[in-house]
């Protein structure tokens, strides 16, 4: 119904503009015409004035709403018929009116399909224009270089409110609205309206036009100042910049720093590296290892080899864990940071002023000053309000590590990554595993079907998967411990169990650190509110990492750490916005999950036009070799062409594989290259050449084919 009112709109437009045309109306609307019929209109408009204005008005309005050409000679002819006061005031009305009129014709018919479209790309602009559509609009306004029906049409398609649109474009005109109601008092001089600019007056509206990007820059650092003016700042900085945080965001941001050759100093009061190297990715990883090659094991007879027997030692394990992450700690140490030029001090630090930290040390108390500060404090598992879990002893992707012996039963609370994968591990190292999740299905940001097909494989590898079911409480009877769940359908069941891993989110470490002094706000989620630039609302203080997300990867906290260095150490003279455009993750799981961009669940949600291409990993001959040969690959690209909107890759080395992807969308490389590369034989990579075959194949233009299947017959 909707489609069927602006298809009638746009008929009546286009019907209007052909009469306009055909009955020679626009003839009227000719410097030629008004000046050989000033006199006879002058004298009728001084008659009727009242009259005459009004009709004035709606004539300007329908010829600008309606885009037509003819607005120039309609502004001169108010000055010429009404002279300077009255014509400004009917010019500037008219003009304001028709104006937004255009604008409102073009954003109810393009712009709800040109953001399904082509809203992936315009999501900087929607948020530029969201924050400071005002000042651009206004810019482009005091330009009369710009045609005004470009102006309303493009403006259209974006998230501005019409009100902003009215006022500003009101004023924005206002000036080049007084220049040609001026020079139509003046008519008789005028030969043609391209003369009422002259190459400086272009110059000085351009000019003009600067002022209100340049008001931006001033009102910001307005801001800036006032933000900062109840603090005195140093006469001299002890160093240019100081970081919170010795994780992955934290040691990037100090290493490039560093690499600047800036004076740097990093402060952790905890294990270098952070929770990826000590609690997170690396030891999981190690278990994950340990756990897989078990699986491996008891497949072994499906390859042909008999008589495979292992045992579990859970201390030795656990040991090999430590190993693990002994071995990587060099790479995020002490020395090596300051064999890099980087002053690192263990101990608890606190914001003073914007420009100043306290740190609290087993040396005393210290204080020190720098330009810029970046907190990289991370996050730490958010364990929830739940009934009686004060009474139990729960573990936490922090405090796992430290068992000394299997779980018989364990309980596992959360089904996003850290649940499935540790879930998984731990079934394979022999634990009975129950996994609950309040939502309807694990791994809610993927797709229903992959979230089944690991479902699937849980079930096969005896997982008790319980979704849909809300923990209510914990207690400790009989000797033991339970947990208590409402089901899906209302009822309620009891789950014992000998431990419990809480695995339901992160919440960002905040505490302690002085934020409220300084005016730093966070979001509803907790974390700390950056900008683009990943600044905070105090302006020497920026943040990166899982403390302000929007994503919790390690990749993506080294990521913001480079944006968050540069930024810090040449604002102003150079600034750089955080590219968010591909961020890849993957949940180490078996078989492997990888994404990167969207997947077709978000792709329908967007009302984005696309296409899927699917590839069976079960039909690569790698796979089949390898005794690994299930999952898929799926691309989502837009419609009709190659260009990669997103991946999700399901099987062995998913997460290896996605890069070629990553590089692709990252470069603007589309399946078209990808299947004119070459790929070694056999590998799990060939998979993605396949998949673009498979592309190449459903977008091959069938006449082209018809064509070539005559000449060749013919050729016979």
């Amino acid at each position: 119904m909707k489609n069927r009112r602006k298809w009638l709109l746009l008929a009546t437009l286009i019907a209007l503009a052909m009469a306009w045309q055909l009955l020679g109306l626009s003839d009227y609307l000719t410097l030629e015409t008004l000046k050989n019929r000033q006199q006879a209109i002058g004298h009728w408009t001084d008659a009727h004035t009242g009259l005459a204005a009004m009709l004035y008005l709606l004539l300007y309005v329908a010829v600008t709403a309606l885009s037509l050409p003819g607005a120039a000679v309609m502004t001169l002819a108010g000055g010429a018929l009404f002279g300077l006061p009255l014509g400004v005031v009917l010019v500037s009305l008219a003009s304001t009116a028709g104006a937004t009129l255009a604008f409102l014709i073009a954003r109810y018919l393009l712009r709800d399909w040109v953001q399904r479209r082509f809203g992936e790309r315009l999501r900087t602009v929607n948020a530029g224009i969201e924050k400071d559509g005002a000042f651009y609009l206004l810019g482009l306004r005091l330009v009369p270089v710009f045609p005004f029906f470009l102006v309303n049409l493009s403006m259209a398609l974006t998230p501005i409110r019409t009100w902003t649109y009215a006022w500003v474009s009101w004023l924005g005109m206002l000036p080049a609205t007084v220049v040609y109601v001026y020079a139509g008092t003046q008519l008789v001089k005028i030969e043609s309206p391209a003369d009422v600019f002259s190459p400086g007056m272009l110059l000085a509206f351009s000019l003009l036009g600067l002022l209100p990007l340049l008001a931006r820059s001033v009102l910001r650092l307005l801001e800036r100042r006032q933000r900062l003016a109840h603090w005195p700042r140093p006469r001299r900085f002890d160093r240019n910049l100081i970081v919170i945080g010795a994780g992955a965001g934290g040691l990037v941001s100090a290493y490039i720093g560093a690499a600047l050759k800036a004076k740097v100093t990093l402060i952790e009061k905890g294990e270098m590296g952070g929770d990826c190297l000590n609690t997170g990715c690396v030891p999981s990883k190690a278990l994950l290892r340990t756990a897989e090659r078990l699986a491996d094991i008891r497949r072994a007879p499906a390859l042909g080899v008999t008589g495979t027997d292992a045992t579990i030692d859970f201390t030795e394990v656990m040991a090999r864990v430590q190993r693990v992450i002994a071995r990587i700690a060099p790479h995020d140490s002490i020395e090596r940071y300051t064999a890099l030029g980087v002053e690192v001090i263990t101990g608890t630090a606190r914001l003073e002023s914007p420009w100043t930290v306290r740190i609290d040390s087993a040396e005393g108390e210290r204080r020190l000053s720098a330009r810029h500060i970046i907190i990289a404090t991370g996050a730490r598992p958010f364990v929830p309000p739940i009934t009686g879990i004060e009474t139990i002893d729960y573990r936490t992707s922090d405090t796992l590590w430290q068992l000394q012996s299997l779980p018989r039963r364990l309980l596992v609370l959360g089904g996003g990554p850290i649940g499935c994968e540790l879930a998984q591990a731990f079934a394979r190292l022999g634990s009975e595993v129950t996994l609950v999740e309040m939502a309807p299905r694990l791994l809610m940001r993927e797709t229903p079907e992959v979230s089944a097909l690991l479902a699937e494989r849980f079930a096969e590898e005896n997982i008790r998967v319980l979704t849909g079911h809300r923990a209510i409480g914990f207690e400790r009877a009989d000797g033991g411990q339970r947990l208590r769940c409402e089901t899906a359908n209302g009822g309620t069941i009891e789950l014992p169990f000998d431990e419990v891993l809480v695995a339901v989110g992160r919440k960002a470490n905040t505490d302690g650190l002085g934020l409220d002094t300084v005016g730093v706000s966070l979001r509803d989620d907790g974390t700390i509110e950056v900008d683009d630039f990943l600044r905070t609302r105090c302006p020497t203080i920026y943040a990166v990492g899982d403390v302000t997300g929007p994503y919790q990867f390690t990749h993506t906290a080294s990521h913001q750490a480079w944006y968050a260095a540069v930024n810090a150490l040449f604002d102003p003279l150079k600034k750089f916005r955080a590219d968010y455009r591909v961020i890849p993750w993957a949940t180490f799981t078996d078989p492997e999950i990888a994404r990167v961009g969207l997947n077709r669940s978000e792709a329908e949600a967007r009302g984005i036009p696309h296409d899927i291409t699917r590839y069976d990993i079960d039909d690569l001959d790698r796979a089949i070799t390898d005794g690994a040969a299930e999952g898929f690959i799926e691309v989502i690209t837009a419609k009709g062409k190659d260009r990669i909107l997103g991946v999700t890759i399901v099987g062995r080395h998913a997460a290896d594989i996605i890069a070629e992807y990553v590089l692709a969308m990252k470069h603007g490389i589309g399946l078209n290259k990808i299947l004119g590369t070459i790929h070694i034989y056999p590998t799990m990579a060939e998979a993605n050449k396949y998949v673009a075959g498979q592309w190449k194949k459903a977008h091959t233009p069938q006449r082209l084919l018809q064509w070539l299947e005559h000449f060749h017959r013919w050729r016979r």
